[in-house]
């Protein structure tokens, strides 16, 4: 059966450039994500937390083809462009690293599956195959049907992904954005900003709330509308959309309980690819 591939511009996302001699020990001793081993055409999904753990911002660090020169993207939202730039300068110090605002435009293939896209440009978005192909200065492929960014969200959202809208900056932990369960965070790499709080969360199973999904009738909550076990607070919710909106929620109050939101019965969704480990989380 064939099947329809959707391109979709990413106006939101926006490229930082980052090249010269030391680029790749710069970023991994920064980022979550383990940039030694990046080849030219792929694509990790990381972040930069604080050094308390928090995430900061989201990002995809990008292989840049061989033509563009030694170095990688960071594709990161594009209102957050400036501040990523900032902060990465700050932590440069006598590094022998060059940063740069790049204007190549990012977009999307979905869904995912099959083979990959004709055409320069295109690197597999590294969190869930369904979610297709991340392009950089790519052109729709014959054939595909365009949409824009509000179609994808959706398809975000039938997926059960978080997004920034999710998960703010300086709020929420990596491991409840489930930045782990994404390929989103390498605990074999070593230090880098934030890891000693992400890695005893992850060891020890310290956590308590996750994001996900959540199934409801009617009107979509608010941002920031209180989830409810009962008399007991379950969680919040983070975003929303028709009929499905996302949840940092409580696993030992959400998990199997009857739930509500603005009076309303609302059912948790977990997503093929939201597995825990037998921790404590379950």
């Amino acid at each position: 059966m064939s099947r329809t591939l959707t391109f979709a511009p990413l106006p939101s996302r926006a490229l930082i450039a980052v090249g010269g001699p030391d680029w790749r020990s710069f970023l991994q001793g920064l980022i979550t994500q383990d940039v030694d081993t990046l080849q030219p055409g792929e694509a990790r999904f990381g972040a930069l937390l604080t050094p308390q753990g928090r995430l900061l911002y989201d990002l995809f660090v990008v292989g840049r083809p061989m033509s563009e020169g030694d170095g990688c993207w960071l594709d990161v939202l594009a209102e957050h462009r400036a501040a990523v730039l900032q902060r990465l300068t700050m932590y440069r110090l006598r590094a022998k690293v060059e940063l740069a605002l790049d204007e190549t435009p990012v977009s999307i293939l979905y869904p995912g599956g099959g083979s990959a896209p004709a055409g320069a440009g295109w690197v597999a978005d590294p969190r869930l195959p369904e979610l297709g192909w991340r392009g950089y200065g790519a052109t729709a492929p014959e054939g595909a049907a365009t949409a824009d960014e509000a179609a994808r969200e959706v398809q975000k959202l039938a997926l059960g992904v978080p997004g920034p809208a999710d998960w703010g900056s300086d709020k929420t932990y990596p491991i409840e954005a489930n930045f782990d369960l994404l390929n989103g965070i390498d605990f074999k790499k070593g230090c880098f900003v934030g890891q000693e709080t992400t890695s005893r969360m992850k060891r020890r199973g310290q956590i308590k709330s996750r994001m996900l999904p959540i199934a409801f009738d009617g009107p979509a909550p608010a941002p920031g509308a209180e989830i409810l076990a009962g008399d007991l607070r379950a969680g919040v919710v983070t975003s929303a959309g028709e009929g499905r909106a996302i949840a940092l929620l409580r696993l030992d109050r959400a998990l199997g309980q009857s739930l509500t939101v603005d009076g309303r019965s609302v059912s948790v969704e977990r997503p093929s690819w939201f597995e825990l480990d037998g921790t404590s989380e379950a």
